[in-house]
């Protein structure tokens, strides 16, 4: 009797959970299929002239592809650099191995404004102004802890035995990780580099202290938008990007599974 009622209890908490977590996205779609120019769920009808109106936006396209170049970029980066800093905290004996690890991450224990901050007054004492480049070193920043614990925990697993075994075989070092530990450590970076994208196509708190007029951030567009309109057109840009996460999901569970991805 009371396994069944704790049983019982943990369902209600997951489906509490559950719901709790996708309202808020079922409201947003719901919002932005809604002809009234307030935010309200429709009622009787739906309407697609908010997703119309987003070809009329000025500046969206622009901030669109400047976040989608900013994330690979960083994802790019970031899976090269963490792997190598992922590599050398599994492997290596130095002293303060940890204490390393443990600054890598660090951007994820800290808030954003704080970063945000630091980021600006660093870039402005070393002479750089430039929005662009501000902004790729920043992301970098951003996307790179999302890589390395993702790496460091499949690197715990990963038997290095393997790349001593190919390099006997006549491979080189570069190539036999290339060819063996890449294959294998597939869901690691999957996993790392899917959150790291997502975690800079949506920052804001950091890239506000970086951007100028010419170079927006898709976030921060969005933020313009609603101080100048608020209707249900940032709804319609937040469903789309609620729809590409989706089509990530969908790609990295067809390429390694949702289970590998989430380790288990």
């Amino acid at each position: 009797m009371t396994r069944g009622i704790g049983l019982a209890v943990a369902w209600f908490a997951l489906i509490g959970c559950i719901v709790f977590l996708l309202a808020p996205l079922v409201v947003t779609v719901g919002v932005s299929l809604s002809p009234s120019p307030v935010f309200q769920l429709p009622q009787g009808e739906i309407s697609w002239r908010w997703y119309e109106r987003l070809g009329r936006l000025d500046g969206l396209l622009d901030s669109v592809l400047l976040s989608l170049q900013i994330a690979a970029f960083a994802t790019a980066v970031s899976l090269v650099l963490g792997t190598m800093a992922a590599i050398a905290v599994v492997r290596g004996t130095f002293p303060g191995r940890e204490t390393l690890a443990t600054f890598l991450v660090s951007p994820l224990m800290l808030p954003g404004l704080v970063i945000g901050i630091a980021m600006l007054q660093c870039f402005r004492a070393l002479g750089l102004r430039d929005a662009l480049p501000s902004l790729l070193i920043a992301h970098v920043i951003v996307v790179l802890p999302f890589v390395m614990r993702t790496l460091t925990a499949g690197l715990s697993l990963f038997d290095f035995s393997l790349l001593d075994a190919a390099r006997t075989l006549g491979l080189s070092y570069p190539k036999a990780v290339i060819r063996v530990m890449v294959p294998v450590l597939a869901p690691s970076f999957i996993t790392g580099g899917l959150f790291g994208f997502l975690a800079s196509l949506d920052n804001y708190p950091i890239s506000i202290f970086l951007t100028d007029v010419y170079h927006r951030t898709l976030p921060i567009q969005l933020l313009q938008y609603l101080g100048e309109s608020p209707d249900p057109t940032v709804a319609a840009v937040s469903t789309l990007i609620i729809a590409m996460t989706a089509l990530l999901l969908i790609v990295g569970d067809r390429l390694v599974g949702l289970n590998r991805m989430a380790g288990v």
